[in-house]
């Protein structure tokens, strides 16, 4: 498996309170086919906390049949519980994700020791290969580098989404961790800072809207140009800040709406976006070229 790239993290539509599958699958082969590496299904920008179930299921199997094998489909199967995540994780097995996203576990904030044995059980009983999800901001834990170091020697841990903010965090996990483990951005704004010292992508929000642009950065840098992928970047740079000045995904939900995509639907605890993020969102897009 290999997860590197421009990877996804998909909007989940909803209309009239329901989730539109219909602008799921449709939202999915645009990715695919404007060049997009991977693709998460019901990771943060998917809503996945507002998911039932069912909801959740009938979702990874849209990605997954809608990407039909052209990319690697990441389901997101984090919880709060070990054994809730290890259900989860067999469940998107079977829905034919090819890697779980894990986040670390909210609320009840276990220790280091404790979130080594809990990515450690997962990755053992869970069916697929795992990739850590360091997000403090949302969680209220923080995977420090070296038990993401720790993790990267285990078998079935095959890489990190890194987004505490921090390039110096990413730094130590690239310097430490196994061979072959991945480390990938978890903010777009930081994907060109994280390449330069040996990220291998990003699991982006920004392209659910500016795909081809944000394949056009991964492009440049592959290919060397590290002055094109640093123009494509200073593009970017105000719809990668507009699509944080509000609880994401509001923001995108609201530059998709604009672009057709889907509605700009949330649901609660979140609320649209307001007025005057839609009107930061519809500059940015038009600076990015996309509107």
């Amino acid at each position: 498996m290999g997860i590197e790239g421009i990877v996804t993290a998909l909007l989940t539509p909803f209309r009239g309170g329901e989730v539109d599958f219909t602008a799921l699958a449709g939202l999915v082969r645009a990715q695919v086919e404007s060049g997009v590496h991977g693709l998460v299904a019901c990771g943060t920008t998917g809503e996945s906390a507002t998911l039932t179930e069912e909801e959740w299921a009938a979702v990874v199997r849209t990605v997954v049949g809608a990407a039909a094998g052209r990319v690697p489909v990441l389901a997101g199967t984090g919880t709060y519980s070990t054994a809730a995540t290890v259900h989860r994780t067999l469940a998107a097995r079977d829905l034919g994700a090819d890697a779980a996203l894990v986040v670390t576990p909210y609320y009840n904030r276990p220790q280091q020791e404790g979130l080594f044995r809990h990515f450690s059980a997962v990755a053992a009983e869970g069916g697929l290969p795992v990739v850590l999800y360091n997000v403090p901001g949302r969680t209220g834990v923080n995977l420090l580098p070296e038990t993401a170091v720790r993790l990267s020697r285990v078998p079935g841990i095959a890489g990190i989404k890194e987004a505490s903010g921090t390039v110096a965090a990413s730094r130590e996990v690239i310097a430490g961790a196994a061979s072959g483990f991945t480390v990938l951005s978890g903010d777009d704004a930081l994907t060109l800072p994280l390449l330069a010292i040996g990220a291998r992508g990003v699991v982006s929000v920004a392209s659910n809207l500016a795909p081809s642009v944000m394949v056009g950065l991964w492009d440049a840098w592959q290919r060397g140009d590290s002055g094109e992928a640093a123009r494509i970047d200073r593009r970017l740079a105000p719809l990668f800040a507009a699509l944080f000045v509000e609880s994401s995904p509001a923001p995108a939900k609201a530059g998709a709406a604009m672009l057709g995509i889907c509605t700009d639907e949330v649901r609660l605890p979140l609320v649209a976006a307001s007025r005057k993020t839609r009107e930061a969102v519809d500059a940015a897009l038009r600076m990015a070229g996309v509107l």
